[in-house]
């Protein structure tokens, strides 16, 4: 059983997929969110894009952060929640005219599944395949999925199928935003030691020395790494573990102060409450998928 976001009703979508602690509401903008509440957690889930808005473990501030001046635009990218960057992360590598970070983030994904689990989290799967408008971009036959779980711990599942009868080779990135008190007081553990892709400074390389901290614009492509990252908040007091599988890169961003002026949908004065420290596939960290295999991204998020 399936039902897209755009052409279905709410109605239809929570009489087709009744569950309890689950409602499909008309979000901002008219986008088609589903509103998941839980023993665990509350979340939000907009059908554009499959993006994660929310998320905020029982008795917690929100986890994840969204822009306040996002535009929830059909075929526009959610500024914030987990913006999902697919079949490429970044540029398009040989045609700039193309969308950066692929076109899984402004497409419109369509409802498979929503079910509980044993131990009382929440289950919702969203499915998009290839078309005549995604075949446009990107010559390939697919089928995507993000089966987005939502518990005492957060977790994203892309999950990249090869439906055709040659084999493809994608990048991506599950484009996480995390709320902070003062970013300032942040440190990022689990990356010491590790070289990195400096965008700022023109996609030089250098090696991280201790935690990361934010001090200025920050675009950093973290290599060979699949280990867990520990963002520790001082402003709020807390630490989000960013935990994944299925990635040996892990990008870490924060516009600042000049390019947060330059973003019409970030405010200017919000770089001091967010950071991205995404799950990635990114530079060489390329994947193959044979034909009629599949290929999982996958984050888990949690407080601590």
């Amino acid at each position: 059983m399936t039902a897209t976001g755009t052409g279905t009703s709410v109605d239809s979508l929570n009489a087709l997929f009744k569950t309890p602690g689950v409602a499909f509401v008309s979000g901002p903008g008219g986008l088609t969110v589903a509103e998941i509440a839980n023993a665990h957690a509350e979340a939000r889930v907009a059908l554009l894009g499959a993006t994660v808005l929310a998320f905020a473990p029982r008795g917690q501030k929100p986890v994840i952060w969204v822009s306040r001046d996002s535009r929830y635009t059909p075929g526009k990218a959610i500024r914030g929640g987990i913006p999902i960057c697919w079949p490429w992360f970044g540029d398009h590598p040989s045609d700039a005219g193309k969308p950066a970070h692929g076109f899984a983030r402004t497409a419109d994904w369509t409802v498979s599944g929503v079910d509980q689990t044993a131990d009382g989290s929440t289950r919702v799967r969203l499915g998009l395949g290839d078309s005549a408008a995604t075949r446009a971009l990107w010559p390939h036959a697919f089928a995507a999925e993000t089966i987005v779980t939502v518990g005492p711990v957060l977790e994203v599942d892309l999950v990249v199928r090869n439906t055709g009868d040659a084999p493809f080779t994608c990048t991506g990135a599950l484009h996480s935003y995390f709320g902070v008190g003062d970013i300032g007081r942040v440190r990022v553990h689990g990356l010491d030691g590790l070289e990195y892709i400096d965008k700022v400074a023109r996609f030089q390389r250098f090696a991280q020395s201790g935690p990361v901290t934010i001090t200025g614009e920050t675009d950093r492509i973290y290599l060979g790494t699949n280990a867990d990252c520990v963002i520790d908040d001082g402003g709020w007091q807390r630490k989000i573990r960013v935990a994944k599988r299925g990635s040996d890169t892990t990008v870490v961003w924060n516009p600042w102060i000049e390019k947060a002026r330059q973003l019409a949908d970030f405010g200017d004065d919000e770089y001091h409450e967010m950071i991205c420290v995404e799950t990635t596939n990114a530079a060489d960290d390329q994947i193959t998928v044979p034909p009629g295999a599949e290929h999982h991204l996958v984050t888990r998020i949690s407080v601590e």
